[in-house]
């Protein structure tokens, strides 16, 4: 169980290959629409912010980080981070991202229920994602089965967390759709364009929630818990 161990690639390899898909249509995606200039000529900080004030929400702070599509909102200190590309360009993809990450801003102020939740979740998943191992492997090693059944129990807050992501970032992006249009950031014409970066992107969090759900049932499995013995 310590080593190399077939039986979990074997498991999760569905999810491996979401993830490659998910990554490789993500990038493709964003590559293409970073080329085609949204209609306003809007940069995607301008295009989030207009997204914001239209809807009253202006206690929002928009900054640039570093990295590739690092874009993301912080409902803890209201600060919607935008990653280079996102912040100063002014293509389909940029206003695409960047008013995707204005849409949980808009959650946020709305008192959207699985936003709150999720961020409610993630003190709780920081823990687990670091506990779950060696509860796992101490219950294993004791023969302690609800110790064991408490590792997997660690291991299913992330299943959990991947979970309740999906209506949340799937919102965020029906939000951003609707807007690009009616705010008159992109034409309709470039509608379907906009939003193709935003589902290569829920992709991703399809493959977070399918590899988490895999993994439970790897532990599962290897704790005998589900089939009855324990290797």
């Amino acid at each position: 169980m310590l080593g190399f161990d077939p039986l979990y690639f074997i498991i999760l390899a569905p999810a491996l290959l979401l993830s490659f898909l998910a990554s490789f249509k993500v990038k493709s995606a964003f590559a293409k629409y970073s080329k085609v200039r949204a209609f306003s000529g809007l940069t995607g900080a301008m295009a989030a912010r207009l997204m914001l004030q239209s809807n009253g929400v202006l206690d929002v702070q928009i900054q640039k980080v570093q990295g590739f599509l690092t874009d993301n909102y912080n409902p803890g200190n209201k600060v919607l981070s935008l990653s280079p590309d996102v912040h100063d360009g002014t293509s389909l993809a940029s206003v695409g991202v960047a008013c995707h990450e204005a849409g949980h801003a808009l959650q946020h102020a709305e008192g959207y229920a699985p936003l709150g939740l999720r961020s409610t979740l993630v003190p709780v998943v920081n823990f687990s994602s670091r506990a779950a191992i060696f509860v796992f492997i101490a219950g294993i090693m004791m023969q302690l089965q609800p110790l064991t059944l408490l590792g997997v129990i660690l291991f299913g807050a992330g299943f959990l967390f991947a979970v309740v992501t999906l209506p949340v970032e799937w919102n965020a992006s029906a939000r951003a759709k609707a807007q690009v249009v009616n705010l008159g950031i992109v034409s309709p014409d470039q509608e379907g364009a906009a939003g193709s970066v935003l589902n290569a992107a829920f992709l991703t969090y399809i493959a977070a929630a399918v590899s988490s759900l895999l993994t439970v049932l790897y532990y599962l499995l290897r704790s005998g818990l589900l089939n009855g013995r324990r290797d």
